[in-house]
């Protein structure tokens, strides 16, 4: 009868409320997670590498999983994750997935989004009225991220999305579009990509800060909550060992020292 003993000792009530505080991780799995296709360097499809996709990994795989990236055009990335596509998204992309049975995960990295212009133009952006007359060129889902912003901008026919961030470097340069929205890095990377590997010869831009970074904006969803606390674990050892830093070091070192590109506080 000592198992009947152990069902009734006063301890299982405790042992019953730090098993629902502490869950035990979840048992090591593969992670299909969608990324965007085209935002190095956070994201390298063809060596399934970047910024995002190494922090995502090595978080992952602290506690034993494996990271099965699947790159997507950035307006698929939320619908493949809600019909069940994936296992988890590198982000919402702006659009609430409580609804689709979704575990929001601690932000692997942040970007940097600004508002950029050629510096022959002496553009000045400081309030959404400063866009008025000017089309935008945005990457998809900037929408729903900065509707005070850019509603103005859409309703007028003003307003327009590029899933292949390249392109916008290269409208931009040739007067196509009067302002583009980007993280300023992945704008920097495509510039450097375009004008040292293809030969082309881009003009200055100025680039506009208009935003305070927001966390939460840029954090994974998951479909299974105890993996979602795992990379969460894995991500916090990481940030403490230094781990993070080193791999934005790695990718984003060279871009710092960008002469040709300069930022409008």
């Amino acid at each position: 009868m000592a198992w009947y003993r152990n069902l009734t000792s006063p301890w299982l009530p405790c042992a019953l409320a730090l098993a629902i505080a502490f869950p035990a991780p979840a048992l090591p799995a593969d992670v299909t997670m969608a990324f965007g296709e085209k935002i190095a360097p956070f994201c390298f499809p063809a060596t399934d590498s970047g910024i995002e996709v190494e922090i995502i990994r090595e978080a992952l795989a602290y506690r034993g999983h494996k990271l099965k990236p699947v790159y997507l055009p950035f307006a698929r990335v939320p619908v493949t994750f809600r019909s069940g596509g994936v296992d988890a998204a590198m982000s919402d992309l702006g659009e609430d997935m409580s609804s689709a049975r979704a575990y929001y995960g601690d932000p692997a990295v942040f970007y940097s989004n600004v508002f950029i212009t050629l510096r022959e133009r002496h553009i000045a952006i400081k309030r959404p009225e400063d866009l008025n007359g000017l089309t935008v060129l945005a990457f998809s889902g900037a929408l729903r991220r900065y509707p005070a912003w850019l509603d103005k901008v859409k309703k007028e026919g003003r307003y327009f999305e590029q899933n292949d961030q390249s392109l916008q470097v290269l409208t931009l340069s040739a007067s196509h579009y009067d302002v583009v929205l980007s993280d300023k890095n992945i704008f920097k990377y495509f510039t450097r990509l375009l004008e040292q590997s293809k030969g082309v010869r881009l003009r200055p831009v100025e680039m506009h800060n208009f935003t305070v970074v927001n966390p939460r904006d840029y954090r994974p969803v998951f479909h299974d909550g105890a993996i979602r606390d795992d990379f969460n674990a894995g991500l916090k050892q990481m940030k403490k060992t230094g781990r993070v830093e080193a791999i934005y070091r790695k990718y984003l070192l060279d871009l710092e020292d960008d002469n040709d590109l300069s930022a409008n506080d």
